[in-house]
C-alpha cells in the first residue's frame, strides 16, 4: 500500500529541512511505500523556495499557493494531489515525531480500521501550556458528547485515513477547523475512529506556533454546527454519467 504524507506548511523555513528528512526516514509497515505531498500555503520566509527545490529534485509532490489561505485549504489541496491508499497528515514543524507513523498506519494496513488518530494523551506530551491543555480537553469532551466519538485527543494533528474514506467527506475547511470538521463528519457517517499513543513535544509562539485562542472557539463552533447539519451534506456529491446527482 502507498501512504501519502500530506504536509501543509506556512513560514516554516527554520524547521522545514529537518521535518522533511524525518518524514523521509520515518518507518512504515513492510508492505508500504511512501509519497510526500507538501503544500506551501503562501509562505514569505523562504519555505516556498525550498518546496520548489525539493519538487524539482523529485523528492516530493509539491504545490504552492500565492496567497495564505489556511491549513484546511492546504490539506484539501493535498488530498486532491495524493495518489496513495492511505493519507496521513503531518504538520510542518517538530512537535510531532514521524517515528510514530508505523503504529498510526498499521491498523489501516491490517484492515482493522479506516481512520486512526495519534493521541498525545495516551502518550506523554511534553511542554504543553495549560491553556492549550484545557482547550484540548474541552474540544475532546465536546466531540465525545456530541458525536459519541470516545476520543482522548480530538485536536491531534496526526490523523490517518483510508483515502477512499477521506474522499467521501465533503470538507469545507479553510483554516484550523479541519480537525473538528473531519471528526464531526466521520462520526456523522458512522465511522469509528481508532486511537494509538504518540509522542509530542510542544512549541510556543516564539518558536512559530500559530494556534491562538480564537481557533479554539472556531473549533468548538465547528463541532456544534455539523451536529445539526443534514447528514447528506457531510458527503461528497457526484454527478453520475446519466446526469443524476448522488452522494457517495
Amino acid at each position: 500500500m502507498k501512504v501519502s504524507v500530506i504536509i501543509p506548511v506556512y513560514n516554516e523555513f527554520p524547521a522545514f529541512d529537518q521535518v522533511l528528512e524525518r518524514v523521509r526516514r520515518a518507518p512504515l509497515p513492510e508492505s508500504c511505500t511512501k509519497e510526500i505531498v507538501v503544500v506551501d500555503d503562501g509562505s514569505t520566509d523562504g519555505t516556498a523556495a525550498r518546496v520548489r527545490d525539493y519538487g524539482l529534485q523529485g523528492v516530493i509532490v509539491g504545490h504552492q499557493s500565492i496567497l495564505n489561505l489556511g491549513k484546511g485549504a492546504a490539506v484539501r489541496v493535498g488530498i486532491a494531489l495524493a495518489s496513495g491508499d492511505i493519507i496521513l497528515i503531518q504538520d510542518g514543524d517538530l512537535e510531532y515525531d514521524p517515528n510514530d507513523y508505523f503504529r498510526i498506519v498499521e491498523p489501516i494496513v491490517k484492515g482493522e480500521a479506516d481512520v486512526v488518530y495519534g493521541s498525545r494523551f495516551l502518550g506523554k506530551p511534553k511542554g504543553m501550556a495549560l491553556a492549550n491543555l484545557l482547550a484540548n480537553r474541552i474540544l475532546t469532551f465536546s466531540a465525545n458528547l456530541l458525536y459519541r466519538a470516545r476520543l482522548t485527543d480530538e485536536a491531534t494533528a496526526y490523523k490517518a485515513f483510508r483515502t477512499s474514506v477521506l474522499r467521501r467527506i465533503n470538507l469545507q475547511c479553510r483554516g484550523f477547523e479541519f480537525c473538528p470538521e473531519v471528526t464531526a463528519k466521520l462520526r456523522r457517517l458512522g465511522y469509528t475512529i481508532r486511537e494509538v499513543p504518540i509522542g509530542y513535544n510542544a512549541r510556543g509562539i516564539a518558536e512559530g506556533k500559530k494556534i491562538r485562542a480564537r481557533h479554539g472557539i472556531e473549533a468548538l463552533w465547528t463541532l456544534l454546527k455539523f451536529r445539526v447539519t443534514p447528514r447528506e451534506r457531510c458527503m461528497v456529491r457526484v454527478r453520475a454519467s446519466h446526469g443524476v446527482t448522488k452522494t457517495c
